[in-house]
């Protein structure tokens, strides 16, 4: 559990922010003196946050006028930022001449005429060329004609969003903690899920308990509310709609909270009404293949080990691998959704990778039922640690959840 409250205080240690950024920085230089880079141009939210320690709101992600550089032998990143007046009035931690005001060319609606991709162009090979960088320069997401504009200005581009990777696969104690608040908020939505479960309930109705009691909690962003009954449960559809919710058939969701940038990926099964023999066989295979999957989650054992424990798309009714991802799935998570590691049978069997301590990944798995009346989804979220692993999502997994009706755990 988290080791303290929501908040700090100044009587019990909790996560210390200035700690968390320092050591996350201290991480992406690393990086980039293993991957070579002189320098890494980042527009990737998270790779932003995991440098600069800032952040703007999530209704600028992805629109590409939000930045930052990190040079190889520089104290500080350099941000580039829409809200840089009030960063610099904020934000103790970056000098105010390394926060500066950021346009772009908004993915293109700004016109091209405008000359804003050259600007920016010139901006970043401007410090570039003023602290001597001269070789590789990584970067992780960009638009065609900033690339282009970069290589115009003889700027050697390479692949950065690997170095950023391996800065962020093994977590910080801080991260950790705020991994393990991120996934106590979700605990507690899914006990409110479970009240207002019922026959008549629409999914998106769900949806809508679980977006005002995490945003009353403090969240930053939720991400996604995947709520998904009966026949629509397989294949998985994925996302949420307004479909009603009938006796006897199974439910399941995802949820994905961020708190203070960290994020949760978190499958739950439920049932409207008593579950019947053939929802308990489908949630007693999809409970069998998770947790002898978190069996081998330790230190040094690999990404194959895993995989082995899952069933082949095949044997699921499906044609091939590709078809089945994300149903027996694990995915790194952090401040991002998706980071590494990523397991899968499509290539880990193939091509395994060493867990190491401090990994921190979401595992999940999936089985329909026979009757049609749905399918058990179950994900839980791991630390890797020496001799195992330790799971920071609490809502009980071992049963099915039943809601709604007589005889239910939840009426």
């Amino acid at each position: 559990m988290p080791r303290s409250g929501m908040n700090g205080v100044d009587f019990e240690s909790n996560v210390d922010f200035t700690r968390l950024r320092a050591d996350r920085l201290a991480r992406a230089k690393q990086s980039l003196k293993d991957y070579g880079l002189n320098a890494i141009i980042c527009y990737d939210f998270d790779n932003i946050r995991y440098i600069t320690g800032t952040h703007v709101g999530e209704w600028n992600r992805n629109k590409m006028n939000r930045y930052c550089v990190l040079i190889d032998g520089v104290d500080q990143p350099f941000l580039f930022d829409p809200a840089a007046p009030s960063k610099r009035k904020r934000v103790d931690w970056l000098e105010n001449d390394h926060i500066m005001p950021a346009v772009g060319s908004m993915r293109g609606a700004i016109p091209e005429e405008a000359g804003m991709v050259a600007k920016v162009a010139e901006q970043i090979t401007g410090y570039l060329k003023e602290y001597g960088v001269n070789g590789k320069v990584g970067m992780d997401i960009v638009d065609i004609p900033l690339i282009r504009a970069l290589e115009n200005e003889k700027v050697e581009i390479v692949d950065g969003q690997q170095a950023m990777l391996s800065a962020r696969i093994i977590k910080t104690d801080d991260e950790i903690q705020l991994l393990k608040q991120s996934a106590a908020m979700v605990d507690a939505a899914y006990y409110d899920i479970a009240k207002a479960l019922r026959p008549g309930i629409l999914e998106n109705e769900i949806v809508a308990i679980a977006n005002f009691k995490l945003y009353s909690w403090g969240a930053e962003l939720v991400e996604f509310v995947n709520s998904v009954s009966g026949e629509r449960g397989n294949p998985h559809s994925h996302t949420f709609s307004n479909r009603m919710v009938r006796p006897g058939e199974l439910i399941f969701f995802d949820i994905g909270n961020t708190y203070n940038g960290y994020k949760t990926c978190y499958y739950r099964t439920f049932s409207c009404g008593v579950p019947n023999a053939a929802q308990r066989k489908a949630y007693d295979n999809a409970s069998k293949w998770i947790k002898d999957s978190i069996a081998q989650i330790k230190d040094g054992n690999t990404s194959a080990d895993v995989a082995k424990m899952w069933p082949a798309a095949t044997d699921l009714g499906f044609k091939n691998e590709e078809e089945a991802f994300l149903l027996q799935f694990a995915h790194g998570i952090g401040l991002g959704l998706w980071e590494k590691p990523i397991i899968s049978r499509l290539f880990s069997l193939d091509h395994p990778f060493t867990l190491k301590e401090g990994m921190v990944f979401a595992i999940e798995t999936w089985c329909a039922a026979e009757d049609g009346s749905g399918s058990a989804r179950i994900e839980e979220e791991v630390v890797v640690r020496k001799g195992g692993c330790e799971i920071i999502t609490k809502f009980p997994s071992d049963e099915i959840t039943s809601c709604g009706l007589p005889g239910c755990q939840f009426l």
